[in-house]
């Protein structure tokens, strides 16, 4: 740990300034204070450091002796302080000219290109160049791992609880349908099912790990906590193995609303009411670090996302 007489870097352009031009008026002026401001600040420092810095007179400001050898170890810090400056520059531009995006399959599909155009469309009206986006679709737990691993800058994620250990913002919210094939006896039924009824159907589900399958068992749990579960019809990875095994005639499932729009419109499938079952759920932004999103673009596109449900 270093000592109390260590200056800080704003001390140390300061002693540099009046070294390189002489003048307390003229470093004043480099540094953007006031010359009375700096006499002040020159005066503490040599009460931090326990010697005389300066040799005051009427032609200028002079470093003593003492002064200059500060001076010479101050040069140094403050070229690997430029060096630091430079590099974390670098760094912070590399990271708004390239995102990372990590999102589950039904944010991706169906929400996710809305809000990257309007992210375009706000950094050409803005003059700024067009962020690079590199983008991951998965399910809600694997998008949650990459922003905890850091190979995500920013996830959305579609899961009934916000990922431990990570920020998050609910950016939209989506509905889930239970949906069957037109030749389903529930495609006929003219009462909702109950979820206790729903409970103990065996669904086409999405994979373990998918935000859509625990939004389910959530809602399920909530509304018969002690109805025994049925287990799987099938079990498949992505919407669309789900949604053709449905309409093939598997059995029933529970999609996104935005997953299966097309298909409710074309027929293909038929969505059944279920009475005393909430599934409505929220869409999150996922993040690690502050309370708040980083600033760029994963701050703006979170932003654009709110503000577009």
């Amino acid at each position: 740990m270093l000592s109390t007489h260590v200056p800080d870097l704003l001390d140390l352009q300061m002693l540099a300034g009046v070294a390189r031009t002489g003048s307390l008026r003229l470093a004043a002026a480099e540094l953007g204070v006031s010359q009375q401001a700096l006499s002040q600040r020159v005066r503490a420092l040599e009460g931090r450091v326990g010697f005389a810095l300066l040799s005051r007179g009427p032609r200028g400001s002079h470093l003593t002796a003492a002064g200059r050898l500060v001076e010479q170890w101050a040069t140094r810090v403050l070229d690997a302080a430029a060096e630091l400056d430079a590099g974390i520059t670098a760094l912070r531009t590399d990271r708004a000219g390239h995102l990372k995006v990590a999102a589950s399959l039904t944010v991706a599909g169906h929400l996710l290109p809305r809000w990257l155009v309007a992210l375009r469309d706000q950094q050409t009206q803005q003059g700024i160049p067009a962020t690079n986006i590199e983008l991951e679709a998965t399910n809600s737990v694997a998008v949650a791992e990459s922003v905890e691993r850091g190979t995500a800058d920013v996830g959305f994620v579609e899961g009934p609880r916000a990922p431990l250990g990570l920020r998050s913002r609910t950016v939209a919210r989506d509905e889930l349908l239970v949906v069957v094939a037109p030749s389903h006896p529930w495609a006929r039924r003219r009462s909702p099912v109950t979820a206790a009824e729903l409970a103990r159907t065996p669904l086409v589900t999405r994979e373990a790990g998918s935000g859509t399958r625990e939004a389910l068992a959530a809602a399920l749990d909530a509304a018969v906590p002690e109805a025994p579960g049925a287990g799987p019809a099938l079990e498949l990875t992505g919407t669309a193995s789900v949604k053709s095994a449905i309409a093939a005639g598997a059995g029933p499932g529970a999609l996104s609303s935005l997953a299966v729009a097309d298909d409710l419109t074309l027929g293909r499938l038929r969505a059944v009411p279920v009475a005393g079952l909430d599934l409505v759920r929220d869409l999150r932004a996922v993040w690690a670090g502050g309370p708040q999103p980083p600033q760029g673009p994963v701050r703006d596109l979170i932003a654009l996302a709110s503000r577009t449900r």
